[in-house]
């Protein structure tokens, strides 16, 4: 199974990993080069504002730069009149990673999936509670945000629900990240050594355990409906 798994979706399984690894070897060039150009993003206009979150819409989307990452530098070159603009690049990257994804995988995870009967009846029962799945993966702050898009789009949850879903589960860790940025006094020791304090550990550890034990609940209440429909046919 392992096999034919590898053999029939190793483009897909190759984008994943590379979802997890560049953004991260990414946002660390970008730090270095915000340590040699601090005054790069300094008050800006509207139209280098616009040319900003286009920018890193597009380095989001193709997952180099991580979510987290671009609302810290947001909040702290852009300040709150930034925020919407935050919001709006990462419905346009949900939409831009999802076709992608999508175009990658071409159905043939859930085509592989649908030879193992039990595994079938699980993943459509979590179409059926995409809007908590959606929100639940969007929520924690260590999923990472394209990796979670790539996933979600493969087993072809409703696009309406997975935009309007993944802006409703962004946007506490979101707004964590962005005040986080605003209330920086320097941008590069926060991407270096970001102490969120006692407050946001809490916070963060809060999300992390509602992402957590809700995917746990949604998993295995699948899990019992899979099996239940499997002894009953």
């Amino acid at each position: 199974m392992l096999k034919q798994l590898l053999q029939k979706n190793i483009g897909a399984l190759v984008s994943m990993a590379m979802l997890v690894i560049v953004p991260v070897s990414v946002s660390s060039s970008l730090a270095v080069l915000l340590y040699q150009y601090q005054d790069l993003l300094l008050n800006l206009a509207i139209p280098q504002t616009i040319l900003y979150f286009l920018a890193v819409s597009l380095t989001m989307a193709f997952a180099l730069t991580p979510t987290t990452f671009v609302a810290i530098l947001s909040g702290f070159y852009l300040g709150w009149p930034g925020f919407p603009g935050v919001v709006i690049s990462y419905a346009a990257v949900s939409l831009i990673g999802y076709f992608l994804a999508k175009a990658i995988d071409q159905g043939k995870l859930l085509k592989f999936v649908n030879h193992f009967e039990k595994a079938a009846i699980v993943m459509e029962e979590l179409k059926h509670q995409s809007w908590g799945l959606i929100i639940l993966t969007r929520i924690s702050p260590v999923l990472p945000f394209a990796l979670m898009t790539f996933i979600l789009a493969m087993i072809k949850v409703d696009k309406r629900k997975f935009l309007l879903a993944s802006i409703a589960g962004m946007l506490p860790r979101t707004l964590f990240f962005f005040w986080l940025g605003n209330q920086a006094q320097d941008i590069l020791l926060l991407l270096q050594n970001s102490d969120t304090g006692t407050s946001g550990k809490f916070l963060l550890i809060a999300l992390i355990a509602v992402s957590v034990f809700g995917l746990y609940y949604l998993f295995n209440r699948a899990l019992k409906k899979a099996l239940s429909r499997h002894s009953v046919s």
